[in-house]
């Protein structure tokens, strides 16, 4: 039950804000409620909002009845700054409006879009937005903004406080500013008048102050998050100017930034890389500050320099992807990740040449190798991207991964770099590690922490303590540089900035919030134990999933991301649920087992997306086949083994269903269909499947036709999917799959040989994604001994016609043989075997997750511009969730994946893809019609001249 307060703000807010937005039950509470951070408060009311009405709404509410509210974005923030124990206002993925200049000198960009969705749209411009933070996939630009968040590259001179253009802001009082609209700034004037003389005097006072403003000119000439942006006080004497640099950095403490408007900054795509090892830390730290000072006396361009101790690389030496050397260095090796661009190719050879030079007088334990090939520097930034969370993999289960995040002047960095160590050594933290962004002074340093234990809280903060002295006092750097103060650092900000500096925030703090709503114990916290209250545990709930540190990175690319929950949230639950069963409370542990199912088991794809963009591979989708696997009943396995048993039957049934489903449509029409369909969905609730116009035919396959002898074989496997469905009425292809695919395959010069009993055969996926894997490993070990024989034990290559099907081969198999989906066939063989002309007509492709797991991507990519001169690919649609039969029974799902695929596919004429299953739901979402990319290639190719 709600407490009488939060229950009367719920009944109001709901008549403004639709109530399947707004959640107070315990599993969403807790799972929206929980961000990248190592603390934890449970929100009484959590609110999905879409655009900047239902936040005014919910201001103005909440300020009538002083209540809190904490504003969220992507939740990747490590310092507890977007969690609350009142009112938690989540921007939804569909507060993503944008507009780009004309010449993409700016760019606008609502609360929701990513990073990387904002440098996709600016791509095209040989443009990106300055900030570009590790998280930069994940983190939205909401969180991004209002926390200043930096990176390897941005600097002080290209962070949002120095390339904002203007904002869209929501006060706490409910009032609205667009500081680059002079009509909205003249009726603030009016409104407000006292709040900007009360901000101009702030200014002038604190330029007058001849120590303070020494102290503020000296402290942001590094990275400092530290508190609120006072820089903003000495650098504009534009009131509006001072009031949008305040924003920044204040991590929703003081307004809700509807829209920023970014300069946006060159994207220069000739770089180059190098992993230099130098032999130990001071030789590293040294080789930083000549090469920051040779960039500031412009004797050398390098962009970035990021800095790894010994003990980060450990964590992912046996990454396959690093060079096996690394393994046989001493302890005391530290590395430095250096990067170059240019304008052109020859400046880049010479600006390597010039960095090169500068290093020659530092002990390198390898030669010095700047690499230009994108794929391998790409993989450099990705390992260290991934530093934060690959450490997390390694603690003990139940501990916390701790990341701090310090800025040093540049000429004290190698002194205090090692007191930094030394400090590790002395409370026992032998297991941290040193990273970040070296040319400006900024390191990132890592370790794990039980907080179940008071000695070890303890620990943790005489560490603590020890660090604040050394950084702040010592070394007069700054405490936070680019992760925000959060809860963290708030009882420290004193210590760092001096009494008058921390009363001007206060100041500050109480002129734009003079109730202290937003986002209360955030930055200004008087409580001098804040940064050891609430903190958040990690329990063991199931190995797939225990190295999780909750980092969120994972969250993009969920097909569930915006109906239910994601692989973070999921996780969250389960460490929930296992936590009460370990202390007893088996009933709590049940009411979150049936809140559960629906949002965290019937609407997960198992799509797996999750283990591509989490950095330790933790896959999601393999718990919730594993939860699958536990609620099966031994009825329900019998059905699945006799099934298996008799699949050719099976197989019958379904081509009866869908002749039954086409002979209805045809009948009924259209329109009647799916008005009689969705009305028996509905009286059903919901439990027969979802009709769609683009349900596929019923067909036979007949593998009895006239073939030549060819020195050149391929034993050809048609799933089951395309042994059974067919093209949908829409359509304007002729031939199915199968018989393209033999057209293709003979037209190339192949003898095709087929394996035996082929109607019984399937590679088991029907069956392990449901859970029922005795039936599965049936399956496919009976196709495994099939293509055995049929390939002659690997001599002929395999081809599959569907994607999902050849990954579950590959991973399921015990034989090493050589298997190949449409894409990767096309690219090895028919390539070389075939004449590909290219058309000029616009088409467009889906990438199906189990191609992209494969590493097909960018190969599907490279195929279809050997086909088309017009490629377009929709930038936010990954998993398309049909996942299977999940698009018949949880259409949700689909429909949540594909929101924006219409849109995004504007102006195709053909579109293609590598499932059946996948292309009905992204035929219906896109009005094309998806075929396999076979039908295109077949299309474009003619057989090679003798």
């Amino acid at each position: 039950m709600l407490e009488s307060k939060y229950q009367k703000f719920f009944d109001e807010i709901s008549t403004k804000i639709s109530k399947e937005k707004i959640f107070t039950d315990k599993l969403h509470t807790l799972a929206y409620g929980t961000d990248a951070s190592f603390y934890r408060l449970i929100p009484k009311v959590v609110i999905k909002t879409d655009n900047a009405q239902e936040v005014q709404n919910i201001i103005e509410l909440a300020n009538n009845m002083n209540l809190s509210i904490t504003f969220r974005a992507g939740g990747t923030s490590l310092s507890g700054q977007a969690i609350s124990d009142s009112i938690l206002v989540i921007t939804s993925r569909n507060f993503s409006n944008f507009k780009i200049a004309s010449d993409a000198s700016f760019i606008s960009l609502q609360p929701a879009l990513t990073g990387a969705q904002a440098n996709g749209l600016l791509a095209r411009y040989s443009k990106k937005i300055g900030p570009d933070p590790a998280s930069i996939n994940a983190a939205m630009i909401g969180g991004i903004a209002a926390n200043n968040a930096s990176g390897m590259c941005c600097g002080v001179s290209q962070n949002s406080y120095k390339t904002l253009k203007s904002m869209k802001l929501i006060f706490a009082d409910g009032t609205k500013l667009d500081t680059g609209d002079e009509n909205s700034k003249n009726k603030f004037r009016k409104t407000h008048k006292d709040f900007l003389e009360d901000l101009k005097s702030f200014s002038n006072e604190t330029k007058s102050n001849e120590e303070l403003r020494e102290k503020i000119e000296k402290k942001f000439k590094i990275k400092n998050t530290c508190g609120y942006s006072i820089n903003a006080l000495i650098d504009f004497e534009d009131e509006f100017e001072i009031l949008q640099h305040l924003i920044i950095g204040s991590e929703g403490t003081l307004a809700f930034i509807e829209e920023i408007t970014y300069y946006t900054v060159e994207d220069l795509k000739d770089k180059a890389s190098a992993l230099i090892y130098f032999k130990d830390m001071n030789e590293a730290c040294h080789a930083v500050t000549k090469l920051k000072l040779a960039r500031d006396s412009k004797q050398i361009i390098v962009d970035a320099v990021e800095l790894m101790d010994r003990a980060a690389l450990k964590s992912i030496e046996n990454d396959p992807a690093m060079p096996i050397f690394i393994k046989d260095f001493d302890d005391e090796v530290t590395a430095l990740l250096i990067e170059t661009r240019a304008l052109n190719d020859e400046k880049l050879n010479i600006q390597i040449n010039e960095i090169e030079q500068l290093l020659k007088e530092f002990s390198v334990e390898r030669d010095i190798y700047f690499t230009k090939d994108e794929q391998e520097y790409n993989l450099y930034w990705k390992i260290r991207k991934g530093l934060f969370p690959a450490v997390g993999a390694v603690r003990v289960t139940g501990t916390t991964v701790i990341i701090e995040d310090v800025a040093y002047p540049i000429e004290v960095l190698a002194e205090a770099t090692l007191e930094l160590q030394g400090l590790f050594q002395k409370y026992g933290y032998t297991e941290a590690i040193i990273f970040g962004h070296a040319l400006d002074g900024n390191f990132h340093f890592v370790f794990t922490q039980d907080f179940s234990d008071e000695k070890e809280v303890k620990r943790y903060d005489d560490l603590m303590n020890e660090v604040v002295n050394s950084v702040a006092l010592k070394y007069q750097g700054s405490l936070k540089a680019e992760h925000g103060t959060g809860r963290n650092m708030a009882a420290f900000i004193e210590v760092e900035w001096g009494k008058t500096a921390y009363d001007m925030m206060k100041k500050i703090k109480n002129l734009f919030d003079p109730k202290s709503l937003l986002n209360p114990g955030v930055i200004i916290n008087d409580d001098k134990e804040a940064h050891l209250k609430n903190l958040k545990t990690l329990p063991a709930t199931n190995e797939i999933v225990d190295k999780c540190i909750e980092c969120g990175f994972c969250e993009p690319t969920c097909p569930s991301n915006e109906i239910t929950l994601t692989p973070r949230q999921r996780i969250v639950i389960n460490r929930e649920i296992s936590r009460l069963e370990s202390i007893g409370n088996t009933k709590e542990a049940k009411e979150y087992k049936e809140l559960y199912q629906y949002d965290g088991i019937e609407t997960c794809a198992t799509c797996s997306l999750c283990s591509s963009a989490c950095p330790v591979k933790i896959d999601t989708g393999s718990l919730t086949k594993h939860l699958r696997a536990e609620q099966l009943t031994s009825s329900s396995k019998n059905i699945a083994n006799f099934v298996a048993n008799n699949f050719s039957t099976t197989l019958a049934g379904v081509r009866f269903g869908l002749h039954s489903s086409n002979f209805i449509h045809k009948v009924l029409g259209t329109s009647n269909m799916q008005k009689f369909t969705k009305s028996l969905r509905s009286f059903s609730k919901n439990k027969t499947p979802k009709w769609s116009a683009y349900m596929p035919k019923a067909i036979n396959i007949n593998i009895s036709f006239e073939q030549k002898d060819s020195d050149k074989k391929v034993v050809y496997f048609p799933s089951c999917i395309s042994r059974t469905m067919g093209l949908n009425s829409a359509s304007k292809e002729e031939k199915e799959l199968f018989d393209i695919t033999v057209e293709l395959l003979q037209k190339a010069g192949y003898q095709i040989i087929f394996p035996q009993n082929l109607s019984n055969l399937c590679c088991g996926m029907p069956f392990s994604s449901k859970g029922f894997n005795d039936a599965s490993h049936t399956k496919s070990s009976q196709l495994e001994e099939a293509l055995l024989n049929a390939s002659e034990f690997g001599e002929y290559p395999i081809l599959c016609d569907t994607s999902p099907c050849t990954k579950k081969m590959m991973e399921s198999f015990s034989h090493k043989l050589s298997i190949y989906e449409p894409i990767d066939f096309a690219l090895t063989f028919l390539k070389n075997d075939l004449e590909f002309t290219p058309i000029d007509e616009a088409i467009t492709i889906h990438t199906t997750c189990s191609s992209r797991k494969m590493g097909l991507e960018d190969k599907f990519k490279k195929l279809a511009l050997m086909c088309s001169t017009n490629v377009i690919i929709p930038s936010d649609v990954k998993c398309c969730g049909f996942a299977g039969d999940r698009g018949f029974n949880f259409p949700e799902l689909n429909d949540s994946a594909l929101r924006y695929l219409k849109t995004q596919t504007d102006g195709a004429k053909m579109a293609f893809s590598t499932s059946k299953t996948c292309e009905i739901g992204l035929s219906e979402h896109s009005g094309l019609d998806y075929n396999s990319i076979f039908y295109l290639v077949n299309q474009v190719t003619k057989a090679k001249s003798l």
